[in-house]
């Protein structure tokens, strides 16, 4: 049985420290907070305060409980008062010497039966619980921010942590109303691992000019359903933490995917912290604000935005296909006059001002239709395709004018939410709508008037347009695919198992799906095959397809729709 842990104290109190300090009392525990200096722990006070009054206002908690809250938090600045506690737990910068000094103090004064544990996000747990001499009794747990709303716990032991400490720890983030998911002490542990390889892949895009920050955060909000984008997350977590984190993980497991890009370096360095400076990639209105300042953080595309529109007054659809059809159908209810064609009876959109193809992500068929189309329509006619896999200046090329041709990647009417995608990937990770997204990629020599009345006619549509470079997996695959790859690698790797994963994304950081559900739903072929596809382009060692996904690909393991993939599935409801 375990063992009750009812007296607790929580070292440092900053944002993490005050949450975890908040929800040990909220499940009734007494609690004794420790900063070493007034005016920290008039900070953290502060904390405490504003977010059980914000949760009183919201009507998530009476104001009687909030009074009878704030009375089980002791603060005190001495840590000698933490000598009668079950379990103290530190939340201090993430520097290993800050956490193993700390560690060794706190061990000098806790009774020897305590268990001590750290918030660590990404530091070696085992490294830390070296500095005492109960390394037995010393467990990571790590609680995600903000810590009284999301309900993971990761539970990290060590090689030498007790079995008894674990199922105490375990037991009490399950009494706390959180789920625990026990793991081992590796970089990053489970969220993190797969939360920061992706963060670095966004601040890479807009490092390369691949897109702009509005544009990468929009793509991953409309079109996968995620709570935040990936550039805001960062501004929210903190720069300098993001880049600790990264460094972390490339130390203890030197994949050059996590070391961090630059841009990153460079704006911790100029001081740009995020939301906690008032500025990081996005400026904001005030530091500790969440306000990006009016009108630097529009979502919209940055190519072609002040370029003169082209006059669209028919526009033809190269079908056929519930792809073609439904677009037909949405322009038509914008009011634009349509005309539908084959690929094999091109004749009637001689007179379109733009024409757009959707037929199957086929290289051969789309450059024989491109060369037709060149053919039939007249001069200045924007053509554009709705690939998803074969790059844009590959259609170009097949024409005499590159400069009219653009991709046009419609997410959110095709098959997990993602029309006329070879990777049915939008909305996968999330919503499973694609949120009416829609990537819009320039080849070389697009024209930025051609740009520009495209992204004028998704808007006329009632889509959300991205711009992006023409690059394998455009924006969404691009980053959606390779978090996906690492999640089987982990799973490969025997660190932890499906059900954790997914628990430690949903859970732990807000998203509608974990990713090995999201697998089973796009399907583990079309997965495997954007992963490829995404690795010949950069033979970056990182993006190596798992050997676990193309043996179950090889074994008939899709996913839903064949019954079976990491899951088993009922194929008639999939």
């Amino acid at each position: 049985m375990a063992r009750q842990l009812d007296r607790v104290g929580v070292v440092g109190l900053g944002t993490m420290g005050a949450g975890i300090a908040e929800v040990f009392a909220r499940s009734g525990l007494d609690v004794v907070a420790v900063e070493p200096d007034e005016a920290g722990l008039a900070r953290g006070r502060g904390h405490l305060e504003r977010s059980t009054a914000r949760a009183v206002s919201r009507g998530r908690l009476p104001e009687a409980e909030r009074q009878a809250l704030l009375g089980r938090v002791r603060f005190v600045r001495d840590l000698a008062e933490l000598a009668d506690r079950d379990l103290v737990v530190e939340a201090v910068p993430e520097r290993l010497d800050l956490k193993r000094d700390l560690m060794a103090r706190l061990d000098a004064v806790v009774r020897p039966d305590a268990v001590l544990g750290t918030n660590t996000s990404s530091l070696s747990v085992t490294e830390i619980a070296a500095a005492t001499r109960r390394p037995g009794r010393v467990v990571g747990m790590h609680f995600f921010n903000p810590a009284p709303v999301l309900r993971l716990v990761e539970v990290v032991r060590t090689v030498v942590s007790e079995d008894a400490v674990v199922d105490d720890v375990t037991a009490l983030a399950t009494r706390l109303g959180k789920t625990p998911v026990v793991v081992a002490d590796r970089a990053g542990f489970v969220a993190n691992a797969l939360l920061f390889g992706y963060l670095n892949r966004a601040v890479a895009m807009v490092e390369t000019g691949h897109a702009s920050r509005e544009d990468v955060d929009a793509a991953m909000v409309r079109g996968c359903g995620l709570p935040m984008g990936p550039l805001a997350l960062l501004d929210l977590i903190g720069l300098d933490t993001a880049q600790e984190i990264l460094e972390t993980m490339y130390r203890q497991g030197g994949d050059r995917l996590h070391v961090p890009r630059p841009l990153l370096r460079q704006l911790v360095t100029a001081g740009r912290l995020g939301r906690k400076t008032g500025h990081g990639f996005y400026p904001y209105v005030e530091p500790g604000s969440g306000q990006v300042v009016p009108g630097a953080g529009t979502a919209g595309p940055q190519v072609g935005s002040h370029e003169r529109v082209r006059t669209l007054r028919q526009v033809g659809v190269v079908g056929p296909g519930r792809v073609a059809d439904g677009l037909a159908a949405e322009l038509a209810a914008a009011g634009l006059d349509v005309v539908v064609g084959t690929a094999d009876a091109l004749d009637d959109l001689g007179e379109a001002d733009l024409v757009v193809e959707a037929v199957a992500d086929d290289a051969a068929a789309k450059r024989a239709l491109f060369t037709a189309l060149d053919e039939v329509c007249r001069p200045g006619v924007v053509l554009a395709t709705t690939t998803s896999t074969v790059p844009v200046v590959e259609c170009a090329a097949a024409t005499s004018r590159p400069r009219d041709v653009v991709g046009l990647h419609l997410l959110g009417t095709g098959p997990s939410g993602a029309a006329g995608s070879g990777s049915g990937s939008g909305g996968g990770a999330g919503s499973g709508s694609g949120g009416g997204l829609v990537e819009v990629v320039p080849a070389v020599g697009t024209a930025d008037d051609v740009v520009a009345t495209v992204v004028d006619l998704c808007r006329r549509l009632g889509r959300q347009p991205v711009t992006c470079g023409d690059r394998a997996g455009f924006l969404v695959d691009a980053l959606l695919f390779p978090y996906l790859n690492d999640a089987v690698r982990m799973l490969e790797s025997g660190y932890a198992d499906a059900d954790a994963v997914d628990a430690a994304m949903t859970l732990g950081c807000g998203y509608p799906k974990g990713p090995f559900a999201v697998l089973d739903e796009v399907g583990l072929d079309v997965a495997l095959a954007a992963q490829r596809r995404l690795y010949e382009e950069s033979r970056e060692p990182g993006l190596v397809p798992s050997p676990l996904l193309q043996q179950l690909v090889t074994a008939g393991r899709l996913g839903v729709r064949t019954g079976r993939g990491f899951r088993d599935h009922d194929s008639r409801n999939g």
